[in-house]
């Protein structure tokens, strides 16, 4: 055939399923929905695939079935997606040769990410054809303010460079568009970009994934599998959450970097590939170098350019043109006709801290747009959480000092002191401080040892 389809495997009952095909089907890729192993089987006698999505509530009823997948089917690429799913499922079906598994229901950027790993990219209609033209490089990045206007200018000039690239920022700033946007402005845009998310692949999956398995390399490897580094050859490979890789595979990577060499797992030949690394992270990597969680050479081999992803919360005035985009995004994805949002909307968003940044801004909007009650966004639409924030704003200086202060210096001590004091309203229980705070655990956890704030005492 010369157009093999997608093929999409339908089997829970949980609705999720159908969710998948309706996303698939607005990208305009070319579909088959079968709704029973037996109606697979006899497709696969005559009929070849793209990719297999395996749509399951769980994979456990199917593991016998997704072994003979993957010999009916050796040149296909095999997702699963379930809408149960556990940490066993999960090594399951990257051990037994699955690209990726995706837990339902799935964002449009992590379905985009998996349809990356199966090469499903390359059954995309050319721009135009398809409903909505898909945005790359920089423009795929909104906002003018002037902390954006810096990474868009470092973008450019590092962009056709062969160093390897760390992307810093807080989770939700936007880390990995900014390592697409070096890819796709630079001279390997015309290559395959390879994300891996190192903080979400088990680690004892994660050497597999980054460099591949022969065949009869370990249990379950029914066959020979590439590695990221192999797929990545005249493009990117983006690392994302570079510090949860373990100390073993940092040594490993090491190597890779300074040689662009590395054997699969089993095997013996040594295989040579052609790629830049772009690693991101949204630790402070000196503090795991000085912990001793991270390798120090390693830290200075990925850090040789740096690029800062600025939260939310210092770019506020890209939050009108980011609620107009998201809106006309929710509006075409969900079927809706919402105009905009309301004046007063506007001014509690751009009040608020945002600590999730523009992934949590996303995110609101998204729940607002759905269950909007008109045509207009209002107050009444807006989660609990950002109303209480709206209620409390930050107090107002009588008046600034002549001579002057620095702004970054008085925002940390006044972080610092609310930190503080919600961690002594609540007995330093950390759940109970970050729920006042509207910030996660683990993002108090890491401001408490920047600040270097600890109870005295017991640790909660």
């Amino acid at each position: 055939m010369t157009h093999n389809p997608l093929l999409l495997l339908l089997f829970d009952s949980s609705g999720r399923s159908s969710e998948l095909a309706k996303a698939l089907q607005g990208k305009a890729l070319p579909l088959v929905i079968l709704r029973s192993e037996a109606e697979a089987r006899r497709w696969l006698e005559t009929n070849q695939c793209q990719a297999i999505l395996l749509a399951v509530s769980s994979l456990q009823p199917h593991g016998v079935f997704l072994a003979e997948l993957q010999e009916a089917a050796s040149q296909s690429a095999i997702l699963v997606a379930a809408s149960a799913p556990s940490v066993n499922d999960a090594v399951a079906a990257l051990q037994a040769g699955a690209v990726d598994y995706i837990e339902a229901p799935v964002s449009e950027s992590r379905l985009d990410e998996a349809l990356d790993k199966a090469g499903v990219s390359r059954l995309l209609p050319p721009a135009g054809q398809s409903q909505a033209k898909t945005r790359k490089g920089c423009a795929a990045i909104i906002g003018t303010s002037s902390a954006m206007r810096q990474v868009f200018s470092l973008i450019n000039k590092v962009c056709d460079a062969e160093t390897t690239v760390l992307v810093r920022g807080e989770s939700g700033t936007g880390k990995e568009l900014i390592a697409q946007a070096l890819h796709y402005e630079g001279v390997r845009g015309t290559g395959p970009f390879v994300p891996v998310n190192c903080g979400a692949i088990p680690g004892e999956l994660l050497e597999s994934e980054l460099f591949g398995h022969e065949k009869g390399a370990f249990t379950h490897a029914i066959r020979t599998r590439l590695g990221r580094f192999e797929l990545a050859n005249g493009g990117t490979v983006f690392l994302d959450e570079i510090s949860e890789m373990s100390p073993m595979l940092q040594v490993k990577l090491l190597r890779v970097l300074q040689e662009k060499e590395f054997e699969r797992i089993g095997g013996t030949k040594t295989i040579s590939s052609d790629f830049r690394v772009v690693a991101a992270t949204n630790r402070d990597l000196e503090q795991e170098v000085e912990a001793g969680r991270f390798r120090e050479d390693l830290y200075y081999r990925l850090n040789v350019i740096p690029i800062e992803a600025p939260p939310l919360r210092e770019r506020r005035q890209d939050i009108p043109l980011l609620v107009e985009h998201f809106v006309a995004r929710f509006n075409r994805l969900r079927k809706k006709k919402i105009k905009g949002v309301s004046d007063e909307v506007m001014a509690r968003l751009a009040r608020y801290a945002w600590p999730g940044n523009v992934r949590e801004l996303e995110n609101m909007l998204e729940r607002m747009v759905i269950l909007a009650g008109g045509d207009v966004l209002s107050v009444a639409d807006l989660p609990e959480r950002l109303l209480e924030a709206g209620a409390a704003p930050v107090e107002r200086l009588e008046a600034l000092p002549e001579q002057g202060f620095f702004l970054n210096e008085v925002l940390s001590d006044f972080e610092k002191r609310l930190i503080l004091q919600a961690l002594e309203q609540t007995d330093w229980v950390k759940n109970r401080a970050a729920k006042l705070l509207n910030v996660n655990r683990t993002t108090l956890i890491e401001k408490m040892k920047r600040f270097k704030l600890v109870s005295s005492s017991a640790e909660a």
